[in-house]
């Protein structure tokens, strides 16, 4: 009973921690590979389209944001037009609105584990309530992400195949299923490509023991039966998303053509240099470094169960044959071994790449709960696993590039409120040592805006400096024809602050949000210790004036992204 109560208060925790909203910033892709860009098409906002959608690269398949982010601005558009208390939408709505879906369809991952538990020998309602007490599901399954949806799909592919492999105690054939579980087994394994052609590393044990398992004399003969089952359903879901990313990618003015979205994304990424650019990690990242940050403890259980796993047995392949082996009843078919092969073969494949970011893994989490959970011993380390998920909670959750959407929040009041009614306001808001600000946020028009906003990324100091004495000209403004007034506003941490202090601009507002926390430039131990430690884990919106002095105007030096 108690651990029922802990699962509805943890779930009830996902949902209200969504509506508040959570002020952390994980990872530029939470915005720009869903949210941003519908913005953009769906409401006709002004956004930063990234490149993975542009007409000539189209790297990402349009589908998955359009049923996302894209049927939430779809509805707030409604209420926009037709609601009882018409009028424009605000940013907390385009803010909240996408996640709130996406916090929606984790609790599938509920029902998931729910319905697998038992077939896994896993105790029911503590696999539940790991689930929930997860600060990934808290963070990471709250947010737009693609690799959200690629453990949703993970999820539901599990839930396809468990029967056939996990509720089959003896090894004769399990009774065939529908002549339907095959296809919408092949279109779950087709939308999973395209979202993320690396779905590919999860669903390969899957349906590698899913064919196995429907199989009295297990064999690639039989396996090969197994996959052409899965074509029809995989060819019609591949036709749908191909028919879709054409549409969405073909201009006008050029001749419409058959757009692959995954056959650009592994050109792109199988290039050594492209993945360089995103950042290279040694091969054991995942394993040495991710798996701990994502899931503390439960990582470590699943290493020692692997070792546990070793020393009983090592030679079992070698004694009947690797087919065989898995299809018999012996060492590796018990459902510990087959759980330790859906977490660790995902993990071992995503570390043949260079580029090894910690939420690559989050799919992981369903087949490591129900590892974790076992009806024949109890969680170990539940101290120390509640105050890790606290931890991860407040640091991504909350922390982490935390005052960048609250200071949207500001800013978008800002500039929808002039100064001086009857006279126009030009406003350059200026962004340096932050992540990519999601300019959807601000409800800016896509035409005709008299905000111009600036990422300067983690500029040097003399571009910066150089940078606001080119903006404090105000060329838009005299350009537009007067009267107009015009307003420069800084955004950076307050670790930074000192170099924009040195350029000796005068300030006119300041203003600071707290929590904010750059790991790109994280503030030293000595001024967290000191008074104005609440300065250094702020980001600072500073309204500057114009120096007395004029300065020549000289073009900047290209910023590298």
């Amino acid at each position: 009973m108690a651990t029922r109560v802990l699962w509805g208060s943890l779930s009830l925790l996902r949902v209200v921690w969504c509506l508040l909203p959570q002020t952390g910033y994980v990872h530029p892709d939470e915005f720009f590979q869903s949210p941003e860009v519908m913005a953009e098409d769906i409401l006709g906002m002004e956004a930063a389209r990234p490149w993975e959608f542009g007409p000539s690269s189209s790297c990402r398949t349009v589908v998955f944001p359009l049923l996302t982010s894209g049927s939430a601005f779809w509805l707030l558009r409604l209420w926009e037009q037709l609601g009882p208390w018409p009028g424009p939408v605000s940013g907390y709505m385009l803010l909240v609105g996408p996640r709130l879906l996406l916090t929606a369809l984790s609790f599938a991952l509920d029902g998931t584990v729910y319905h697998l538990a038992p077939l896994w020998g896993a105790e029911r309602w503590t696999a539940l309530a790991l689930l929930a007490g997860s600060y990934v599901t808290l963070v990471f399954y709250t947010r737009t992400f693609s690799n959200t949806i690629e453990g949703l799909l993970f999820a539901w592919l599990l839930v396809l195949v468990s029967p056939r492999v996990a509720g089959s105690p003896t090894p004769k054939r399990p009774a065939s299923g529908p002549w339907w579980h095959s296809w919408l087994l092949g279109g779950v394994v087709a939308a999973g490509f395209f979202n993320r052609p690396t779905f590919l590393a999860f669903a390969l044990v899957p349906l590698f023991l899913w064919g196995i398992g429907g199989a009295p004399n297990p064999g690639f003969r039989s396996l090969a039966r197994e996959a052409l089952a899965l074509l029809p359903g995989a060819a019609l879901t591949a036709a749908g998303f191909v028919a879709v990313d054409s549409w969405y990618f073909s201009s006008p003015s050029s001749a419409s053509a058959l757009v692959l979205t995954p056959a650009n994304f592994l050109r792109y990424n199988l290039d050594p240099q492209n993945l360089a650019r995103h950042g290279t990690h040694v091969r054991l990242t995942h394993l040495a470094v991710n798996g701990f940050l994502l899931f503390g403890p439960l990582h470590a259980q699943a290493l020692q169960a692997t070792w546990q796993q070793l020393q009983a047995g090592p030679w079992a392949f070698a004694q009947t044959g690797f087919l065989r082996a898995l299809g018999a009843q012996n060492l590796l078919s018990s459902p510990r071994s087959y759980l330790l092969l859906l977490y660790f073969t995902p993990l071992a494949l995503l570390s043949a790449f260079s580029h090894q970011e910690a939420r690559f893994l989050i799919p992981l989490l369903v087949p490591l709960v129900l590892l974790c959970s076992r009806r024949t011993q109890p969680v170990p380390w539940k101290g120390t696993l509640v105050l890790f998920n606290a931890l991860g909670a407040l640091f991504f959750g909350c922390l982490h590039q935390g005052g960048l959407v609250p200071g949207l929040g500001h800013l978008e009041q800002v500039v929808h409120a002039p100064v001086l009614p009857g006279i126009n306001t030009h406003y350059t808001l200026l962004f340096t040592h932050t992540y990519m600000p999601p300019r959807h946020l601000l409800r800016l028009p896509g035409l005709g805006s008299p905000v111009e906003v600036v990422d300067m990324a983690g500029t040097e100091d003399g571009i910066l400096c150089q940078a606001l004495i080119n903006f404090a000209g105000q060329p838009a403004c005299q350009a537009a024809g007067g009267p107009w007034l015009c307003r420069l506003f800084v955004v950076t941490p307050g670790t930074t602050r000192p170099a924009m202090e040195k350029c000796g601009f005068p300030l006119k507002n300041e203003m600071l949000v707290f929590p904010h926390l750059t790991m790109e430039d994280p503030p030293a131990l000595s001024s967290l210790l000191s008074g104005a430690w609440r300065d250094h884990l702020s980001l600072h919106i500073v309204e500057l004036r114009e120096k007395a002095d004029a300065v020549t105007e000289q073009p900047l030096p290209t910023i590298q992204p």
